[in-house]
């Protein structure tokens, strides 16, 4: 059995070829998209793994998680409404030193299509400008104008400690508002 299959979050290839598997179901509010697995993170074969990475810190702050979780809870996720899923799932490293190849736009389009969160966040400018092919100056942190695959769209600061001096914690916590927002509008449809 491959790690994926032991973790329960599955790898949408078949193959076993990503670094660190989705963690995507139907149902979800939020899908939060990384660029890529660290070299740390596809090590440990989980997501924000680095220990100067302040993203379960973050998520614990904002009020997305009812507690920090250490990053090899992971599969937990869902079960907060929230999934995981990366824009390069079979490459590690920083940003810039990922090949051309290494972007999956469509197939994290696709992924969208199929489990339809009601937010899509990016947790970088980088991977939101792979995804939506627009330079990352046009794109401001925060809630978006457009949507993608019917999803509202989020751009966030990375929580990576190489842009630990741009992180601000106020688009995160704009974020965790709306997807509380959501979060009672999408309880209130199940009770009826």
């Amino acid at each position: 059995m491959t790690e994926a299959g032991r973790s329960g979050a599955p790898d949408l290839t078949g193959g076993g070829e990503y670094l660190v598997p989705d963690v995507l179901q139907a149902g979800l509010t939020l899908v939060l998209v990384g660029t890529a697995p660290s070299k740390i993170s596809a090590a440990r074969r989980a997501y924000y793994a680095n220990p100067m990475n302040k993203f379960w810190r973050t998520l614990f702050d904002v009020g997305l998680t009812p507690r920090q979780l250490a990053p090899h809870e992971f599969p937990l996720l869902p079960g907060f409404g929230i999934g995981l899923t990366d824009v390069a799932k079979r490459h590690s490293g920083v940003d810039a030193a990922l090949p051309g190849e290494a972007w999956r736009p469509d197939e994290l389009r696709q992924k969208i299509i199929q489990y339809r969160p009601a937010l899509v966040a990016f947790t970088s400018k980088r991977g939101a400008s792979e995804t939506l092919g627009q330079p990352t100056a046009k794109l401001p942190y925060g809630q978006q104008d457009f949507r993608l695959e019917g999803a509202e769209v989020w751009v966030l600061p990375s929580t990576s400690p190489l842009g630990h001096n741009h992180f601000q914690l106020g688009p995160w916590q704009a974020l965790a508002g709306r997807f509380h927002q959501l979060r009672k509008i999408q309880q209130h449809q199940e009770i009826k």
